[in-house]
């Protein structure tokens, strides 16, 4: 171990930062975070600088670096980019015993910074001790996605319960399972949520409960369009945290291998031709599960409230008393549409988009083909392929122009995506010839595929999905199973 990691804490402490260019100004923003008396030697501020030093946040000594600076320092950093000042600042800080911090050049540095993810009052500092500061940043940024930012609004609330907790609960064990009782629960779902009020009430609810059963709660989770990097931040963090997850036929293999390692993984699909579970038979699911205390994630295709029936379970949901919250995902029309390079509306095509669903009830209400059939507009039908020779005969007979453009988006977002144009009066033949699950995209704007197309091409001269990096990729040849490693939050 060459650095001993700590967190000095250097509020009011004297800090000595040497240099006014723009490395010195991010210094500087992180240094006043902590609350240090800094000050800053250099001709000239870059302009971030100047802006805080009108503030009155720092002290400025207007010229060169001089030994006598140093009188009473805590901490020195050197940004300048005169490599003989740097070694001076060194050599002169080191014999008086000051932790010396020397930008960019690791064997002038008693201390170093490391690369920080900032949740306060949780901070989580990773450092290559200056071999590697590339990798501590994409290491950063990997955590970044899966630490949620309430999670400093979660430990301060902790922390002003704690001592009641502590008088209320008198054993280690009561109080450490109260508290990852709460870290894995409701509490944590509601401060998530923004609910800080009723996160306290919950707090006083479990307290008062004691070791009572855990309480069960849904999360409806939208797994986007296919390809991974869609997935929201928070999408991620919640399938991070699930004892069980619900999915569909159309969430793709690469999100599914995010989920938490250790939770079940039950399909509830439907998909025509093929075994489904009744709709009933997954509410049914969803209630036993959560009453049994377990974090349920009912994780669904593009968003769960885009044809996803999302809005049907919540409703079961809320009539049995389970809580519940909704993490939107990327819609199919929207994600596979950009991939596919093909704009849902445009200046000089498509002033409107309608979502329309190919598969609709039996009995239910029919649609405005009057209205879809009027031009300037695009639509984006969602479940088509089936449908595909009504839907083109029903435009048609209600006035859409038989050579309006057309687009068929198979597997969208994905690495085997395609994409098949034509016109209206190809439809039918464009919709057997795609590959399932696919998008139906018709209007102005589908001829605009062949000029800005640009996941296809990304995706031959790559041969991989575009999303990937080198940290995933250095996981997955690491990993007999090919799964991306993935971080327990609580």
């Amino acid at each position: 171990m060459d650095y001993l990691p700590l967190f000095i804490e250097l509020k009011a402490r004297s800090v000595l930062l040497v240099g006014g260019g723009e490395i010195a100004s991010r210094k500087a923003d992180l240094l006043l975070r902590t609350g240090a008396a800094l000050t800053v030697v250099a001709p000239e501020l870059h302009v971030g600088l100047q802006q805080r030093y009108q503030k009155g946040e720092f002290a400025w000594v207007q010229g060169t670096f001089k030994a006598e600076y140093l009188d009473g320092v805590f901490l020195v950093i050197a940004a300048t980019d005169d490599h003989n000042l740097n070694q001076s600042i060194f050599t002169q800080a080191n014999q008086r015993t000051i932790l010396t911090n020397v930008v960019d050049n690791q064997p002038l540095c008693s201390a170093i910074f490391p690369s920080i993810i900032d949740r306060s009052p949780i901070i989580v500092a990773i450092s290559s001790a200056g071999k590697s500061p590339v990798l501590t940043r994409l290491l950063r940024e990997k955590l970044e996605s899966l630490l949620p930012f309430s999670l400093g609004t979660m430990a301060n609330i902790a922390g002003r319960w704690r001592e009641r907790v502590k008088q209320r609960l008198t054993s280690i064990r009561q109080r450490r399972y109260f508290w990852e009782k709460a870290f894995n629960g409701r509490f944590a779902t509601l401060i998530a949520n923004g609910q800080l009020q009723q996160a306290e009430e919950q707090l006083e609810q479990q307290l008062a409960q004691g070791d009572s059963h855990p309480q069960g709660a849904l999360a409806l989770v939208g797994a986007g369009p296919g390809d991974p990097g869609l997935l929201t931040l928070k999408g991620l963090q919640v399938i991070q945290q699930a004892d069980v997850v619900l999915y569909d036929h159309l969430v793709s293999a690469d999100v599914l291998e995010l989920v938490r390692r250790d939770a079940d993984r039950i399909c509830v699909g439907k998909r025509a031709g093929s075994h489904s579970v009744a709709q009933e038979e997954t509410n049914a699911l969803i209630i036993k599960l959560a009453h049994q205390g377990k974090k349920v994630v009912r994780l669904k295709g593009g968003d769960p409230f885009i044809f996803g029936r999302g809005g049907e379970e919540l409703q079961v949901a809320a009539a049995a008393g389970i809580p519940f919250q909704v993490v939107p995902g990327i819609t199919a029309a929207v994600g596979a549409a950009a991939y596919a390079g093909i704009p849902l509306t445009h200046r000089e095509h498509a002033q409107s988009v309608t979502f329309i669903t190919g598969h609709c009830r039996e009995n239910g209400n029919e649609l405005d083909w009057p209205a879809l059939a009027r031009g300037n507009q695009t639509l984006a039908i969602y479940m088509g392929l089936m449908k595909a020779a009504l839907i083109s005969q029903k435009l048609v007979a209600h006035g859409r122009d038989i050579n309006t453009p057309v687009a068929v988006i198979g597997c969208g977002t994905r690495p085997e995506q395609q994409v098949l144009t034509g016109t209206l009066a190809e439809l039918e033949r464009l919709a057997q010839e795609a590959p399932s699950p696919a998008l139906l995209v018709i209007g102005e704007v589908a001829q605009l595929h062949h000029q800005i197309a640009w996941f296809e091409q990304q995706s031959v001269d790559q041969k991989k999905p575009a999303n990937q990096n080198p940290l995933i990729d250095q996981e997955n040849a690491a990993d007999p199973v090919n799964r991306p490693a993935v971080i327990d939050l609580v």
